[in-house]
């Protein structure tokens, strides 16, 4: 089955201090986020400032693959 083109998209927006600073992507330490995105609107990988709850700050979540 193909995928589909829907122009809305789930995305999952992941701490980019937090994977900085481990070595293991898949820890469980790393603050991560899930929205949705137009894909029409917006082509290119999504960043939005967001509260990481391991980092006690606000930091710059960006998009990453599924």
């Amino acid at each position: 089955m193909a995928k589909s083109k829907d122009v809305r998209v789930t995305i999952i927006l992941e701490c980019t201090s937090c994977v900085r600073n481990v070595v293991n992507k898949e820890s469980t330490g790393i603050s991560r986020y899930i929205t949705q995105k137009n894909r029409h609107n917006t082509p290119s990988r999504l960043e939005l400032k967001k509260f990481c709850s391991y980092c006690y700050k606000h930091t710059i979540h960006g998009e990453i693959k599924k």
